[in-house]
């Protein structure tokens, strides 16, 4: 693995972009006490005053994953390593998406459906193969021998965001299909939708973390006499 250039670390980009999108978040959970987390999605924020707040979270997120992806790119060789690396940039652009185009509100009908919130709602499926690049590029992450010494602190990560993947995606699509589509206080999806999120956040710091230790010993190396 070669030794970044760039003149701002990449890794520690991507943990103060988390850092600053988990601090938005909890912001937003004050300023925005009328929307109980329970029933609505994060994305909810994004409508109103503040929604910019939500806005600008989502596009930090997506920098954060745009840093990450840069930090760790050496180590991700093989036909795993790139394609992961391709999907999970399919993801980020729907974050990106997320955080440009305001959804609608919760109990939207499909026929009253705006184009922005269309575009919300294609940024949402395009995350979905950002799940599957994180998967293959923690595979090939934890098959280089270069990170043979964070591998078990990847490992944890990934099974965590897999649990919290799961608890989302089968929360939600239980719950939305016992519903028939609508949103209210008696379909809580809200919770593991944050879930979803924070294990996300989690396996970036996670990844974030490694590659910055992992840098500083080959640095270490490299000065040494």
């Amino acid at each position: 693995m070669r030794r970044s250039s760039l003149p701002i670390d990449p890794a520690l980009l991507a943990i103060v972009c988390v850092g600053l999108f988990v601090g938005l978040l909890g912001l937003l959970h004050v300023i925005r006490a009328d929307l109980d987390p329970s029933w609505h999605f994060i994305s909810e924020y994004e409508i109103g005053r503040h929604g910019w707040l939500m806005q600008g979270a989502f596009l930090l997120l997506a920098l954060a994953n745009l840093a990450l992806l840069v930090a760790v790119w050496p180590a991700l060789r093989g036909v795993v390593g790139t394609l992961g690396a391709v999907l999970f940039l399919v993801g980020t652009l729907g974050t990106v998406l997320g955080g440009l185009a305001v959804p609608d509100a919760a109990g939207t009908l499909p026929e009253a459906a705006t184009a922005s919130g269309k575009l919300h709602s294609l940024g949402g499926g395009l995350g979905l193969a950002g799940v599957l690049g994180t998967w293959l590029m923690s595979a090939a992450l934890a098959s280089s021998d270069a990170w043979r010494p964070e591998r078990k602190a990847l490992l944890a990560a990934t099974a965590l965001f897999t649990l919290g993947f799961l608890v989302a995606f089968v929360s939600i699509a239980t719950l939305t299909a016992r519903s028939g589509g609508t949103f209210g206080p008696d379909v809580p999806v809200g919770w593991p939708n944050r879930i979803g999120i924070l294990a996300g956040c989690a396996w970036i710091l996670t990844v974030a973390r490694a590659a910055r230790c992992l840098a500083r010993a080959r640095s270490e190396i490299v000065t040494a006499p």
